[in-house]
């Protein structure tokens, strides 16, 4: 699906889709309280939690291989968790998953009693054991988030001890709160978390307002309209709520209130941040700062070079193609804002490109902009260029 998109303002209201982040960790904790799946987590569709969803399913069924579709929440929150049941599994992967980096993980469980097997997919066999889990916490918050819903079965007592800094920790923060709620408790500990063995998961969470998809329309107000996205919990433990604070380093106009968050168009300046705990906002922050005057600098994007493309190249690409000038020196992203025209940009399968490109070419001067490839969206926002024309954009497929 290629999408053509034309200058223009938005404006009005829209709901904030629940949480992706919310919906993997609730369905999986449901699947382990025998729950049915949760019509409020799959209420979008997206394919990431549809994948989910169709894994458990076939769980539920004693089904052993498991198809992950691009998502690898998917693939690093289920190899432990079946891994911790026991037997052999497979894990198919499409796109760049099976690329994706899962050696740490692979370590931490093969010290435990599961063989990990690497081809063009992935075959774990054995049962995991309890004991003390050993690993770096730099290169995924998703082995520890994995591993967190997995150990609480095991019938031992289980200690993950991180040999390095907590990279994106909101997500394991996101993680303990969703086992909290089904009953299940985590100790933190000073380097890392004590979990007790043979406990029960019961209750039920339903998944919250999405930050980071919301991140998309928070900036199209500040550059050319005034959107409210309501539903979004300002106490969230999703660290990509740290947008409202990047907004407001841009000079935005942002006001909180009863019904929701509201940005207003506004004069922008250049601004920095560390992006070690939201790798997920810098796509649209670098938008942000296409409209900003000066350069801004984005810090600590080394691991977005392993997302669904190479995100430090691709959002490059992506300014490039619209006429801003940014480079980067490997750690820092560095965006001169100035006057982006339109453009046509390739999503390199990528939904997080796709949304930023229909946020760019909203302010971009020209008659047209061109996205190639833009159903990627619908990894984790299938109604994306619904909300975005019915707040008035100008967007059609060809």
């Amino acid at each position: 699906m290629n999408v053509v998109l034309g200058p223009s303002s938005l404006s009005g209201e829209i709901n904030a889709i629940p949480s992706k982040s919310y919906a993997h960790r609730i369905a999986i904790c449901n699947f382990l309280a025998g729950n049915e799946p949760s019509a409020k987590c799959g209420q979008f569709s997206s394919n990431d939690i549809l994948v989910t969803e169709n894994c458990l399913k076939a769980m539920r069924l004693g089904k052993k291989v498991l198809d992950c579709g691009e998502s690898g929440s998917t693939l690093r929150f289920l190899m432990p968790l079946c891994a911790s049941l026991g037997g052999e599994y497979t894990f198919i992967c499409h796109g760049k998953l099976i690329d994706r980096p899962n050696d740490e993980l692979f370590l931490a469980m093969q010290a435990h009693g599961v063989t990990a097997e690497k081809t063009d997919k992935i075959t774990l066999s054995g049962k995991l054991t309890s004991g003390e889990y050993v690993l770096r916490g730099d290169i995924s918050s998703q082995y520890i988030s994995g591993l967190l819903m997995a150990l609480p079965m095991l019938d031992g007592d289980s200690r993950i001890t991180l040999t390095t800094p907590l990279s994106s920790a909101p997500y394991v923060d996101i993680t303990i709160e969703v086992l909290n709620g089904f009953g299940v408790k985590i100790d933190r500990t000073e380097k890392g978390f004590y979990v007790k063995g043979n406990q029960k998961f019961f209750g039920e969470v339903l998944p919250e307002g999405d930050w980071s998809n919301s991140a998309f329309f928070l900036v199209a107000g500040a550059i050319n309209g005034e959107i409210t996205v309501k539903g979004l919990n300002q106490q969230s433990a999703q660290g990509d709520k740290y947008i409202m604070e990047i907004l407001s380093r841009a000079g935005a106009k942002i006001c909180v209130c009863e019904k929701g968050v509201t940005v207003k168009k506004s004069a922008l300046k250049a601004f920095s941040f560390d992006a070690e705990d939201c790798p997920d906002l810098v796509p649209i922050s670098a938008v942000l700062a296409s409209f900003a005057q000066g350069e801004s600098v984005i810090r600590n994007i080394q691991r977005l070079k392993i997302k669904e493309s190479d995100r430090v190249e691709t959002t490059i690409k992506m300014l490039s193609a619209f006429n801003v000038k940014a480079h980067t020196d490997g750690e820092n992203l560095f965006v001169l804002g100035g006057e982006p025209v339109g453009a046509e940009v390739d999503s390199y399968n990528d939904h997080r490109i796709v949304m930023s490109s229909a946020v760019l070419a909203l302010g971009a001067f020209g008659d047209k902009s061109i996205i190639t490839n833009a159903n990627a969206v619908a990894k984790s926002y299938p109604t994306f260029f619904n909300d975005y024309n019915y707040l008035g954009g100008k967007a059609n497929e060809i």
